[in-house]
């Protein structure tokens, strides 16, 4: 592995180190915010921080034509980003646990091709099937309580649905992005989620200057670092790194998030959980691997 490889791999793992992290910053900043308030003022600061790294990696005129369609595809990813992160801070701050919403809402990379089998025919490969048959046996694992059996609390299940929707998302972006510049992309779909959350913040909730100060680290973390700071690691790593590696690395999103959790204490996982997450882990990783046939000449060499 050449050294220019090594370092943009390592950037594609301090991604989701930084990713994982946010869980930790997401509960710490739910006990003096709501919901929305959270999402709202997180993904606020996240739109402006990214403002530089638009002007800096993507700048240049755009015609009438790609305006009008970035602004149709932002919305609609948009929608599919507000649904899913508002399921997930909501069920979030239900669960209070960095590990377990960072695992459940990892269950997306799994669904992806599921869903793509249904709605594109796309064939599955057989260690994708294994991934989530892996999946599915940690988080029954992971929803156990030993000495009162298997229970599924309104936070997992918000979380497990909002897993849904991230699924939604990305293939949104997968199949919106492709015709269009991806950080203007990314911009507007934060723009519409901030203006959204900020709406329903204040229909639904009574946010206080007191609270907003009180959460400030973790509005910051999840607003400049999440946002701004990792999505242009993201766009620089990922043009250079290998495809294979990059989706193992930010599927180490969910392991990074559990650690987060054991180091800041505020996770309660029983060691039955963790094998749960060990699972879920593996498979993940065994979902993104792509096995390739060797040709007969390369097996004779």
């Amino acid at each position: 592995m050449t050294e220019n490889k090594l370092k943009y791999n390592f950037l594609l793992l301090l991604t989701a180190m930084i990713w994982g992290f946010a869980f930790v910053a997401q509960v710490e900043g739910i006990e003096h915010v709501g919901p929305f308030t959270m999402n709202g003022t997180r993904f606020a600061l996240g739109t402006v921080s990214l403002i530089p790294v638009v002007l800096f990696f993507e700048r240049g005129r755009t015609d009438k034509a790609e305006r009008k369609k970035t602004v149709i595809y932002s919305t609609i990813a948009g929608l599919a980003l507000f649904s899913a992160s508002t399921f997930q801070q909501i069920g979030l701050s239900i669960t209070k646990s960095a590990g377990v919403s960072g695992f459940i809402t990892a269950l997306y990379t799994i669904f992806i091709p599921i869903v793509c089998l249904f709605l594109f025919k796309t064939k599955i490969r057989a260690n994708v099937w294994l991934g989530a048959v892996c999946a599915v046996v940690g988080l029954f694992l992971l929803c156990y309580v030993p000495g009162e059996g298997f229970s599924v609390g309104l936070g997992e299940i918000l979380l497990f649905i909002g897993s849904w929707f991230w699924t939604a998302h990305v293939i949104l972006v997968d199949r919106l992005g492709k015709t269009i510049r991806s950080l203007h992309f990314a911009w507007g779909q934060f723009v519409v989620v901030s203006l959204l959350s900020l709406a329903c913040m204040v229909i639904f909730e009574e946010p206080t200057l007191g609270g907003i100060y009180n959460a400030r680290m973790s509005i910051l973390y999840c607003g400049v670092l999440s946002v701004g700071v990792a999505y242009t690691l993201q766009v620089v790593a990922q043009k250079k790194a290998d495809p294979t590696f990059a989706a193992i690395a930010f599927s180490s999103e969910s392991v990074f998030s559990a650690v987060g959790g054991a180091i800041f204490g505020i996770d309660n996982i029983s060691l039955l959980g963790y094998v749960g997450c060990g699972f879920i882990a593996f498979g993940i990783i065994i979902a993104q691997l792509v096995f390739e046939k060797r040709s007969k000449k390369a097996e004779d060499k």
